[in-house]
Formats: structure tokens, C-alpha cells, sequence
């Protein structure tokens, strides 16, 4: 590959081993002659758009020769790499036979669409990328639609094209049906093709098998033919957009973005314009910088069309614009899908509270989620009635639950309760959010998921039959009914179901549905479980922990096989005597417990119920510890 240089950077988490941006390395201009393309990746999860950031960063020689070679080094965070998915926005950046490409990998998943709107706010054009055995899957149709809302031109990537079960003249006949089905213009569905094993870092133009000597070059060249320049002139007044938002001890809070037009130039008077009904901010533009490698390096301009990192604003916000003190008129500010669900986090309030977290204040945990919030513009905050209860709301609940997961990892111990949807008034009725699904299943589960969405609402749309004897199922639900549908769709297929869902407007309130089967068992007193006491009650229901697990009064220890809650005593030993009986001296055997990880201890819950989060243990709890207090408010 011809590449002179090659620029690299996470748009959200490129820090030093000292938790600061990589700054201090030189500087770096570049030239405003310079050709630029800004292009977005988007696929499926596991189709290779990842893997195929790394081939174009490991050919181009970013990593030096005694760096270990990681695979989905864009993947930084580690919830992204153990989920297989990506959860933010990264840029990389590759020079190309004298033009500048920056490449900016994108999240698939719905919950998470408030980075993929700011991704496509960045680019001029996206990379499809599809499996050539699977085709077009759900995940590639959101983002996708995204992209062609917005008319941006299209290349596409054919992956995987040496897989035995490879058809990818047939796949690229789905990727033409995809197009169709979302309205794309005539523009967008004339796109180049190109096939590639992104693994080997080669590419062919067209359909069929790149040759071990060939390399990513026809994917490069695909992009710089197909995807036009930036449309600003670097001698206009400047504007500049910011897109994402980043923080440093040092620094404080940093503006991250895209020049529109004109020049950013570090120690000018720049301008920010900021929301409706705010001052306009003018000051000394002191620290500017740009992506290089793996890091930030600090830079005296940016050209229309590049990317930029802004310190020295402290007011700034996503939407915001950067202008020339003589420019009062802010860029259209971006808009991103609004929260449908809302749930609370709280200060642990269990006897066990403070024994394994770090951070367990209120003023802690507020202070970390004001911080999410600065850089996540699909969650949000609000007060309630106790000081020590914060409601977040968001897109979805795996969102939510990868917020919750990040803090327990950080040292954090807080309670959460069942997320709820958020309710909108029209016309003086109450609506309620109501979702897109979009189910890829094996033939023989077909029945199955559909028995399974009925009573939560569903309403099937269409069945499509694909290739290798699965079926894409898409129906319509209210957001209340999914919640637990994920993993009950990874139970009743056995783990083969791939599911994606998206927002689809709102509905008048549908009335109940069904949540759980059985009550709740809950411990009445602190101690320790025994296998004596489990062995008893696994008879009755389902276990949630194990013997020596510590447990207190309050805490649900399972899920009882009728519908009434039980309180019981987990902690109770065999009673010691002289007698000895065979059949009372057979051995134990008791069923393992059920997993209640983070997300399906969220899922499960009641609305009387919370989780207990730390860093070292997931408890599912009552809200009312003891049973006295329990009665007093069910009499209320």
C-alpha cells in the first residue's frame, strides 16, 4: 500500500497510561491544498468492519515492529471486546496516494444510535460492509437507513468471500433488495462493489476472490473515487461543528468535531454559538489538536473538512458551533433518537453496602453520571423525589446496562431498579414507545419466537425465508414488551437467534403484560446459605445462589414456582444428632443456580425490587428490606 502516513484515534477514550489525551508529540499541520475523504463503516456484528480498520492500520505500518498486534484495535473498551460489539464512535485516519482518508467506525446496535448519529455527522460517505454468507443482517439495515437519510454515497464491501459457504453474487442481489426497501435514490443504489477477505488484508474490485499479492487497495480507491470532498472552502470564516465531547484533568472538558468551513487556528478569537437562548462565548482558541497514531498530537490549524479536539471551553456542549467572532448564525444542530426508557440509580442501602465498592456516595455517583452524560448525548438526568436517587434514562436497556457494567467495573456500588417507559401525552392520552424487531432465527424456531412475542403484544409484519435455513421474522412491539425478550429469544433457540430492534414511533397505552411467572423467594435474616436449606427449597423453585453465598433479610435468594412471594429461611444447617439414618445421610444434589448477571437480573425484577450493583457481586434485593415494613406498605 502507498501510504505515506497513517493517523489513528478513538474519538472517545484516547488517553495515555496516565488516563490524559496523547498531546505532546509535536505538531502537526495539515496542508489546506490537501484532498480529504471522511467515511463511516457500518455492519453487522461479526462481519469483519472492525478486522477490517485493523488490516488497513496494520499495512499501513502504525504499529511499530516491537508493538504486539492487537486484533480490533478500534474495539478499545473492554465491554466492546468481550460483547463483540462496538459501543462508540472511533476515527482512524490514512493517507492515500496524497489524500487524507479518515475512516470512522460506527456502533450497529439501535441503543446506541446517539454515537452513530454523531459518526455520520463527520463523513461524506460510508462503507457498507456485509458478510458474504449471511448477507444484508438487521443491524446493517439501521445504520444503514441513517446513512441514506441523509443521502450520503455508498461503497460497498463484500467480506468473507473465501468462506466454503460464500455466495456473493447472491448477497449483492440482497444488498440491491436492502436498497429498495429503505428508498434509496437512484445515486445511492449505483455504488462501486468490491470483495474482500479483510482477515488477509485483501480486496478485488467487483465480485470474486482477491490473489494472495493483492492488497486493500481497491477498497481505498473505491472510497476516493466514490466518496466527494468536503464540501467547505478553509478561506471562508470558519464554522465548526462539535459532534462528541471528552474530559481531562489537565484540560478540562475537551470539544471534539468537524471543521464545516474556513480555518480553526490555535490562538485566534473563535466564537461559541451555543444552544437557543444562550450567550455567545468569545475567547482565545489556546489549545487546538488533531488524531495521529493512536493518540492526540496538538496542531496550530485545522482545514475545512478535518478533525478536531478543543480545550479551553468549559461551556460547550454536543450541537454547539465554533465560529468566527463575526458569524452570529450556529450550524443545524445535530438531532439524535430520544430516550424511551428511564430507570433510577441509587445509593446501596443493603446491610452489605460499602464492603466491596469504592465510590458508594450519592455525590459520587451523580458526578460520574453528569460525566457520561457530557459525552453521551442519548442518556439523560434527572432529579427525584430523594437526593440520593438519580432517574437515567436512554435508548434501550442494553445501553443502560453497559452504563451500569462500566461503573461496577470502575469501583462504583449503586442499587437500580426496573427500567419503565417514558410516557408522552397526545391529544390528552397517555402514548407509550413502540419498537421495530427484527429477528434472524433457524426455520425450526419460527414458532417458537412467535408464540413468544404474542403475549407481549407483537404483532408480526413480515416473514421473510432466507438461505441456509433460517428466517427473518420483523414485527412491532411496545417497548414495555421487550424487555426480557432478548434473553428469553437466546433460550427458546438455543443462542442461534440475532435479534435488532429500533424505535418506531408511539402508541396508545396497550394495557398489562405479562412479566414474570413466580414470586419472589427472599431470605428473612442475615447469614449464610447452606446446602441443607438450598436442597429444600430447590423443590419449590429456582435458586438464585449457591451455598456459603452471604445473604441478608431482604434479599431474593430465587424465583418461586407460584405466583405468591415466600419468605424464607436460606440460612438453615442440618440439625446434629446421634441418629443416622441411609436415607437421611444421602449426599445433596442440588441444580445449579440460575445466572442473574447484570442484564437478566434487570430484566427479572418487579417494580417492589432493585438490583444491588458492585464491583464484586450482582444481588437482586426488595426495595423494603424487612417483611413487617412490606405488609405496612401493601396496607397503604
Amino acid at each position: 500500500m502507498n501510504c505515506a502516513r497513517v493517523e489513528s484515534a478513538d474519538a472517545k477514550t484516547n488517553l495515555s497510561d496516565e488516563g490524559e489525551p496523547n498531546q505532546v508529540r509535536g505538531t502537526l499541520t495539515l496542508m489546506p491544498h490537501q484532498s480529504i475523504r471522511n467515511v463511516a463503516l457500518i455492519a453487522h456484528v461479526d462481519h469483519g468492519k472492525t478486522t477490517l480498520v485493523d488490516g488497513m492500520l496494520r499495512a499501513a505500518g502504525v504499529f511499530a515492529d516491537h508493538e504486539k498486534l492487537v486484533d480490533r484495535v478500534m474495539d478499545s473498551d473492554d465491554q466492546e471486546r468481550e460483547r463483540g460489539i462496538t459501543i462508540l464512535a472511533k476515527a482512524a485516519s490514512i493517507m492515500w496516494n496524497g489524500t487524507k482518508i479518515n475512516l470512522v467506525d460506527t456502533p450497529g446496535h439501535a441503543d446506541f444510535g446517539g454515537e452513530v448519529e454523531r459518526a455520520l455527522a463527520l463523513v461524506d460517505g460510508v462503507l457498507l460492509l456485509v458478510d458474504a454468507a449471511e448477507g444484508p443482517m438487521p443491524q446493517t439495515r439501521f445504520v444503514l437507513s441513517k446513512a441514506l437519510a441523509l443521502s450520503l454515497p455508498v461503497v460497498v464491501v463484500v467480506n468473507k468471500v473465501d468462506r466454503p459457504d460464500a455466495r456473493a453474487a447472491a448477497v449483492v442481489d440482497e444488498i440491491y433488495e436492502l436498497f429498495f426497501d429503505l428508498d434509496a435514490h437512484d445515486g445511492q443504489i449505483e455504488f462501486p462493489i468490491v470483495s474482500a477477505i479483510a482477515r488477509e488484508g485483501i480486496a478485488v474490485a467487483g465480485i470474486g476472490i482477491p490473489s494472495e499479492g493483492d492488497t486493500l487497495a481497491p477498497i481505498l480507491d473505491a472510497i476516493i473515487e466514490s466518496v466527494p470532498e468536503p464540501k467547505g472552502d478553509s478561506a471562508e470564516p470558519v464554522q465548526a461543528i462539535v459532534t462528541n465531547l471528552d474530559a481531562s484533568d489537565y484540560l478540562g472538558r475537551l470539544a471534539i468535531g468537524r471543521v464545516i468551513r474556513g480555518t480553526l487556528r490555535a490562538g485566534s478569537q473563535i466564537a461559541l454559538l451555543q444552544g437557543e437562548g444562550l450567550p455567545v462565548v468569545k475567547r482565545k482558541l489556546g489549545q487546538l489538536m488533531g488524531f495521529a497514531d493512536l493518540g492526540r498530537i496538538e496542531v496550530t490549524e485545522r482545514f475545512a473538512g478535518d478533525l478536531f479536539v478543543v480545550a479551553g471551553f468549559p461551556e460547550v456542549q454536543i450541537g454547539d458551533t465554533f465560529s468566527d467572532p463575526e458569524v452570529t448564525e450556529a450550524l443545524p444542530r445535530l438531532k439524535v433518537d430520544e430516550p424511551v426508557l428511564k430507570m433510577t440509580f441509587g445509593v446501596n442501602t443493603s446491610p452489605l453496602a460499602g464492603t466491596e465498592g469504592t465510590f458508594v456516595t450519592s455525590r459520587q455517583i451523580k458526578e460520574r453520571l453528569e460525566k457520561e452524560v457530557l459525552g453521551n448525548v442519548s442518556i439523560r438526568i434527572g432529579e427525584t423525589a430523594s437526593p440520593e436517587i438519580i432517574e437515567v434514562s436512554g435508548r434501550g436497556e442494553l445501553q443502560l446496562a453497559v452504563l451500569i457494567e462500566s461503573m461496577r467495573r470502575e469501583g462504583y456500588e449503586l442499587q437500580v431498579s426496573r427500567p419503565e417507559v417514558i410516557i408522552k401525552v397526545i391529544d390528552g392520552v397517555d402514548h407509550e414507545p413502540i419498537e421495530k424487531v427484527t429477528v434472524d432465527v433457524p426455520d425450526q424456531y419460527v414458532g417458537a419466537v412467535t408464540q413468544a412475542i404474542a403475549p407481549r403484544k407483537g404483532r408480526v409484519t413480515q416473514l421473510q425465508p432466507g438461505d441456509h435455513g433460517r428466517t427473518v421474522i420483523t414485527f412491532t412491539a411496545p417497548s414495555r414488551g421487550l424487555l426480557g425478550l432478548r434473553t428469553n429469544l437466546l433460550t427458546i433457540t438455543r443462542g442461534t437467534a440475532v435479534a435488532h430492534q429500533r424505535h418506531d414511533g408511539w402508541v396508545p397505552w396497550v394495557g398489562d403484560l405479562p412479566h414474570r411467572n413466580g414470586g419472589a423467594m427472599v431470605s428473612d435474616r442475615r447469614g449464610t446459605a447452606t446446602g441443607f436449606a438450598l436442597d429444600n427449597l430447590q423443590k419449590r423453585g429456582e435458586m438464585f445462589v449457591e451455598p456459603t453465598t452471604e445473604v441478608y433479610e431482604g434479599m431474593v435468594i430465587g424465583e418461586a414456582a407460584r405466583a405468591e412471594n415466600m419468605v424464607v429461611n436460606i440460612t438453615k444447617g442440618k440439625q446434629l444428632t446421634n441418629i443416622r439414618t441411609h436415607s437421611t445421610d444421602e449426599a445433596i444434589k442440588l441444580t445449579p443456580p440460575r445466572d442473574m448477571s447484570l442484564e437478566p437480573a434487570i430484566e427479572w425484577i418487579a417494580a417492589d425490587e432493585l438490583v444491588e450493583v458492585t464491583p464484586k457481586s450482582i444481588r437482586v434485593r426488595k426495595k423494603l428490606l424487612t417483611e413487617a415494613a412490606r405488609k405496612r406498605e401493601k396496607q397503604k
